[in-house]
């Protein structure tokens, strides 16, 4: 029997989350279309065979799925629409400017002895590793996507430590941060989140991960914001706290999106 599916994933707010989930049931026999809505975070599944294969697909990535509704249904799954040729073009744009911008940000970010900037550029990593892995991934057998996606989560990790280790070291150490150039690099990656979400405006209907990666885009913008705004607070209060504690949300962040990626298995 053919079901349609609707599961709640309260912990898949992002692309990372949307792709975990593809490899994962990719190995899920039977699944003949997925349709997620990030904003409200559920996930529709049209498959063959009882739902509790899909949960038990999803159970192992952490992120809360529960079965809300199952239907039968004879409707074959829809196709979704796009030109896989614009968005290919839009994915390698956002890869370029997500990269640019984590070198950009991570330079300036230790020679400003920002941690908040230093965790911002990793925030950067994992947007560009999300279209660099979905770019790689097309194609491709479900096995090298996982392989990929694990390269990545792993390298993910250790930057995220380190950014926490310099957090750290800089609240033993004491630090200076430069608030000008904490508010200057903060508002040029936030120019960067913008254009993103410019490039994206046309596809928000399109294709799944460049739906997904336009509300991404969105919400790594605010991020920015809290940079600015503890660069501000570090002006006013003479105290590098407001640019540790940024540092320390972001690269948590981080962290705990590279250890989803981890959970996966092959």
């Amino acid at each position: 029997m053919r079901y349609r599916s609707t599961f709640a994933v309260p912990g898949m707010d992002c692309p990372s989350e949307e792709r975990l989930i593809r490899m994962a049931l990719d190995k899920v026999s039977g699944v003949e279309s997925l349709h997620f809505d990030l904003e409200v975070r559920r996930l529709e599944v049209v498959h063959l065979g009882v739902p509790g294969r899909i949960l038990e697909g999803l159970e192992p990535l952490g992120l809360g799925a529960r079965l809300e509704d199952s239907v039968e249904t004879t409707s074959p799954p829809q196709q979704v629409s796009g030109d896989p040729v614009a968005e290919r073009r839009v994915l390698r744009q956002l890869l370029g400017i997500n990269a640019a911008m984590f070198v950009v940000e991570l330079g300036l970010g230790l020679y400003a002895q920002s941690t908040g900037l230093v965790a911002d550029s990793l925030d950067m990593f994992a947007d560009a590793v999300v279209y660099g892995v979905s770019l790689f991934a097309v194609g491709r057998a479900a096995s090298a996507q996982q392989r990929a996606a694990h390269l990545s989560g792993w390298l993910q990790l250790l930057l995220a430590l380190g950014a926490l280790g310099e957090v750290v070291r800089r609240a033993v150490g004491g630090s200076e941060p430069v608030e000008t150039l904490m508010i200057g690099v903060a508002g040029l990656a936030l120019v960067a989140n913008t254009a993103c979400i410019a490039l994206l405006a046309r596809h928000r209907s399109g294709g799944l991960h460049l739906r997904a990666s336009w509300i991404f885009s969105t919400n790594d913008a605010l991020a920015n914001l809290g940079v600015m705004l503890a660069g501000v607070l570090v002006a006013v209060t003479g105290s590098a706290i407001p640019d540790l504690i940024v540092g320390s949300l972001v690269a948590l962040v981080v962290l705990s999106g590279a250890v989803r990626i981890l959970r996966l298995r092959g």
